[in-house]
């Protein structure tokens, strides 16, 4: 017989005892529970001890935590978190510091429980590390530990980071500021002041100040892979905060000072492979210096604006100085303003008497005569060539430059998402665009070239434009996902990937996805379906059994914190969590927590988890509500909550935790692997039949002889 719900079967340990199998029973209180524990091994004052989980993070249970505690689950009787706090607090202010060390040691770990936090701050604990701090005695290994308390205990959010003493903020930005301190001690306090940036404005300003863009660049040079990561951090954390020119100021200084120089070579190129985290601030500061592009494409050209009204001669006077300003001192001024209006013509401008109209929509506006400019004055030479080259072609085949200009930058700020929010958990950053200043104008240089050249392969007339420019789109889209390092290498790829190859490319893709639409096929197509179908099932519940690494992300930042997640071989236990920075594959008895799969009860995704709904009173972002679910275990209904790491990821891991539901598999990667998989065994049984036709109805059956005369005798060749 199974045993009651609200009892659950646990083994709890004690230093020099022998463990107690019990059967906890969650209607008793806990404090019943804890004196018949310790009147068991003859333990007086049962209020001074607390029960706590021996793996994982070794949490105190509490009346609120105690319905997690599973059946088999090993507890250690231990001094409850109010003595405990009362012991450490005393510790932290011993004279020896041996004693002071290993209390600050035993902090930095138990801060991490939120009941034990508590009942230290309760006791007015963070002035204590405050003062350690403020003193400045402490050094190395003592100070470590206690700038790891103190992150700790502000984690919980019981306490205003607006609460620090400018002391404090001020011996903690020297650490940062200085060369001879344990790097440790670096890392720890970069991500102090990366925690203080976001909270207010006033500390924003403290940190800015204090923190030099200089002192950041300092740090990213050195060959510490986590002080670079600690230091980007709080770059990204500043440039997030700041105002749009608080922003671009910062940004032109870090141009000045090479830092893209700095990141292509001491992380993009150094001898550590670059961690998902970093991923994610490249990213980030890749999207940042973009977004610096917006303002001039959301503004249109004014007409009346003389230093616009130049920019945009300087095009005409470029192209076709030679032939039209000297002669130009000849001409009545209507004549000059008719010579004009026919060389923009020739440009490429569809309004060429007032060529400003054409630069008025924005996007991509002003941007898109910036370019231009930039590539008439950086490739002249390329610039002539193309204008003069087009403008010497019949009217209906010239490939129009200004027309083809403005809809090229158009494209370009869709494909680099220029003026769109940065992501929470992207991490598709270019590696090219940290090797190259004015990234967005090199870009436009190349691209618009590859527009004409393009143009003429395609053989492409007037009312071929729009399908000239998806092409272009295409060929771009395709280099980019291919993650160039420089800009050449993206130029020679490109330039390669030609009209004839993006038609092969399109051919191929057409025929993996073309469907025959015979009655035969279809059926046997349907037939196929529950085959395959369990194919896929048990490729995801092998996935499940690899297991996945997760990220747990906070509503205040990003946080480096991981879990990990597998299914038993016997696809009965879901095996669950953390792990440390760099482990990848954790074997699954190091994972403490465990669900059974029988005690599964069903799967929410993105706005119906808890862990998104919590979070909707800010500003929520999209991509993780797309990669968000949760799984909904027990009577009670606990649920584990998950944001995957990858689109890929969300699909495979919700599939198959509705195939451990019985349940339907649901994402897009079922009826991609479907289709691709029915493809391939259509094309395998119906190698016979190439070039036959098949018809839609089956042949008909023919009559039956009208005697069976043909039928040959055995029996008499056997006499």
């Amino acid at each position: 017989m199974p045993p009651p719900k609200d009892v659950v079967k646990i083994a709890i340990q004690m230093v020099g005892a022998i463990p107690q199998l019990i059967e906890l029973q969650q209607t008793k209180p806990l404090a019943s529970v804890l004196k018949d524990v310790c009147d068991a091994w003859s333990l007086p004052n049962a209020e001074r001890y607390a029960l706590q989980y021996v793996d994982g993070r070794q949490t105190y249970i509490t009346e609120s935590n105690r319905r997690e505690i599973k059946n088999g689950s090993i507890l250690r009787l231990t001094t409850s978190p109010d003595q405990e706090a009362e012991r450490l607090y005393n510790g932290i202010q011993s004279n020896n510091s041996d004693v002071k060390t290993d209390s600050l040691k035993k902090l930095a770990s138990l801060s991490q429980d939120i009941t034990f936090a508590q009942e230290f701050i309760n006791r007015n604990g963070l002035k204590q590390i405050f003062h350690i701090v403020e003193e400045g005695s402490a050094t190395g290994e003592m100070l470590a530990h206690t700038l790891k308390a103190f992150m700790e205990l502000m984690e919980h959010d019981f306490v205003s980071w607006e609460t620090l003493s400018a002391a404090f903020i001020k011996k903690i930005v020297s650490y940062v500021n200085m060369n001879a301190v344990d790097a440790s001690v670096q890392q720890l306090s970069l991500s102090i002041l990366e925690n203080m940036v976001p909270t207010s404005r006033l500390l924003f300003e403290v940190v800015k100040k204090e923190v030099t863009l200089d002192r950041l660049l300092t740090h990213l040079q050195v060959t510490n892979a986590q002080l670079q990561l600690k230091a980007t951090a709080l770059l990204i954390a500043l440039l997030l905060a700041a105002t749009d020119a608080e922003r671009r100021d910062m940004m032109d200084y870090l141009r000045e000072k090479n830092i893209r120089q700095f990141i292509h070579k001491n992380i993009i190129h150094s001898s550590e492979p670059l961690g998902d985290e970093m991923a994610h601030y490249l990213y980030v500061l890749q999207s940042v210096s973009l977004n610096l592009c917006e303002r001039r494409m959301r503004t249109s050209m004014d007409p009346y604006s003389q230093e616009q009204r130049e920019l945009l001669q300087s095009l005409r006077q470029t192209a076709f100085e030679s032939e039209s300003e000297v002669s130009a001192g000849n001409f009545s001024t209507e004549r000059r303003r008719s010579l004009c209006a026919k060389e923009f013509r020739k440009l490429g401008f569809t309004n060429n008497s007032n060529p400003a109209e054409d630069l008025r929509r924005a996007p991509p506006g002003l941007l898109a005569l910036d370019s231009m400019v930039y590539f008439s004055r950086h490739a002249p030479s390329a610039y002539s060539r193309f204008v003069l080259e087009n403008s010497s072609r019949e009217d209906k085949h010239e490939c129009p430059f200004a027309r083809s200009s403005i809809q090229l930058t158009l494209i370009l700020c869709e494909i680099l998402h220029v003026g769109e929010p940065c992501s929470e958990t992207a991490q598709a950053f270019y590696p090219m665009f940290f090797g190259q200043d004015h990234f967005f104008e090199e870009l436009f240089c190349i691209c618009i070239q590859l527009v004409n050249k393009t143009w003429k392969e395609m053989r492409a007339t007037q009312e071929d434009f729009d399908k000239v420019l998806q092409v272009v789109r295409e060929q771009i889209t395709r280099t980019l996902s291919l993650k160039p390092t420089s800009l050449e290498l993206f130029k020679t790829r490109v330039n390669a990937l030609n009209y004839s190859e993006i038609l092969k490319l399109r051919q191929t893709e057409r025929l993996h996805q073309e469907e025959t639409l015979a009655v035969p096929v279809l059926e046997l197509r349907e037939r196929l379906k529950p085959e395959l179908l369990e194919l896929i099932r048990q490729q995801r519940l092998l996935h499940l059994c690899e297991g996945t690494l997760f990220r747990k992300i906070s509503s205040r930042r990003r946080q480096d914190k991981l879990w990990y997640c597998r299914l038993s071989p016997n696809h009965k236990v879901l095996h669950y969590g953390d792990v440390e920075e760099g482990v990848h594959s954790p074997p699954i008895e190091s994972l403490p927590e465990k669900i059974p799969v029988a005690d599964m009860k069903m799967l929410l995704v993105g706005k119906e988890c808890p862990h998104t709904k919590e979070k909707s009173s800010g500003k929520q972002n999209k991509d993780v509500l797309e990669l968000a679910f949760s799984l909904v275990y027990d009577v009670e209904e606990y649920c584990l909550n998950f944001i995957a790491p990858t689109r890929y990821e969300f699909c495979l891991w919700t599939d198959g935790l509705n195939v451990l539901l019985g349940k339907e598999m649901t994402s897009e990667r079922t009826q991609t692997d479907l289709d691709v998989l029915l493809s391939m065994e259509l094309k395998l049984r119906l190698l016979d039949l190439e070039n036959i036709s098949i018809p839609d109805t089956p042949p008909p059956v023919p009559k039956p002889p009208s005697n069976l005369n043909f039928c040959y005798d055995f029996s008499h060749a056997e006499q």
